[in-house]
């Protein structure tokens, strides 16, 4: 008889996903430009993974107990992962979100059917910032658990325990180099973090939107936020939290929106990959290490969701003429030229 393979409830679906090979960007860079596809966890995104860890850490410890409503501030992934597990495990939940964000991304939270709360967006000094909003509902409600996700280092351990090795188990760990965005830092801290354990000649890199903080902190050891600003949600931390703590960055590049634009038109073009705004942001990245780095290099970067997350944003036309981005250049073979030539990136 064959062997049961029946999952018990949909967290359990959280991982496992797989690794695919650029072929596009494979040949035009002579590396090996290969995608993790997080898109394929059951909430859609990698966020995910930290969700369940955070909340099975949570109850394990019995901060969290059977009937609570858990409370977490987030730009969207987050929130819609905390979503699913939160039911899955007969668990409330609470979502603060800032207005502006994608409106795929408040429609699939209710959807799951957490409560969702808007907030003016606003400087995390201001105290109506989604993040002390969430911590305060937090506090006031004896029922409540706060996720914290920048601050719960179970973030990133989601990805130490699970994500990188899984890569390193897919590649045969063989591996050059890893490149990522930085939201709550767990996802960079996590991976980044086994991988240069595991091979301390691994370089990790980092890829920062205009408008973030986090380029600049690593090369003057300030929060000071690069010029522009950027359409990618989730995404441009300006402080340092305790996740990020944990990363080891080799290699750090600021790229504005219109890179990240052509180079998800590229691969949508050539692989049939649609690619959300932190996921094409990542692919740039990953193409800047390519021309960094040399030929034969393999290169490892994350889907970070389902690219129709970001629908009204990266894919809308409107949307991007008004942001003075031309979206009908594809030309990634142009952009790979103008890497090859820059030296605007930071070598720790």
């Amino acid at each position: 008889m064959p062997q049961e393979n029946i999952l018990q409830d949909i967290s359990q679906a959280i991982g496992n996903t797989d690794l695919l090979k650029f072929n596009s960007l494979s040949q035009l860079t002579g590396c090996e430009i290969l995608l993790k596809c997080e898109q394929q966890n059951p909430g859609g995104s990698i966020k995910d993974r930290a969700a369940l860890q955070m909340i099975s850490d949570a109850l394990a410890s019995g901060k969290l107990k059977p009937g609570m409503t858990i409370v977490e501030g987030t730009a969207g992934n987050t929130g819609i992962g905390l979503a699913l597990v939160a039911k899955a495990l007969a668990l409330k939940l609470i979502v603060v979100m800032p207005k502006g964000q994608a409106a795929e991304k408040e429609r699939l939270i209710q959807l799951h059917g957490a409560e969702l709360v808007l907030v003016d967006a606003c400087p995390f000094a201001n105290q109506n910032h989604f993040y002390h909003t969430a911590r305060r509902i937090a506090q006031q409600r004896e029922d409540c658990w706060w996720a914290d996700q920048f601050e719960n280092t179970s973030n990133y351990q989601a990805h130490y325990q699970n994500t990188a090795p899984e890569i390193w188990s897919q590649t045969g760990g063989h591996i050059d180099a890893f490149v990522s965005v930085c939201g709550t830092g767990g996802t960079i801290a996590g991976n980044s973090k086994y991988l240069a354990e595991k091979n301390p000649n691994i370089i990790n890199w980092l890829v920062d939107p205009d408008g973030s903080g986090i380029h600049n902190f690593l090369k003057t050891g300030e929060y000071i936020a690069s010029a522009g600003n950027s359409f990618t949600e989730g995404i441009a931390i300006m402080r340092l939290v305790e996740n990020f703590k944990a990363a080891t960055i080799h290699r750090s590049v600021n790229l504005p929106d219109k890179d990240l634009v052509k180079i998800s038109r590229y691969v949508r073009d050539n692989d049939g990959i649609v690619l959300g705004s932190s996921s094409a942001l990542n692919v740039a990245g990953a193409l800047f290490a390519a021309a960094k780095m040399g030929k034969g290099k393999r290169i490892v970067t994350f889907s970070c969701d389902l690219g129709e997350r970001s629908y009204s944003k990266l894919w809308n036309d409107d949307f991007l003429k008004d942001k003075g981005i031309d979206s009908s250049d594809s030309r990634a073979e142009n952009l790979f030229e103008q890497y090859q030539q820059s030296e605007d990136y930071l070598q720790l």
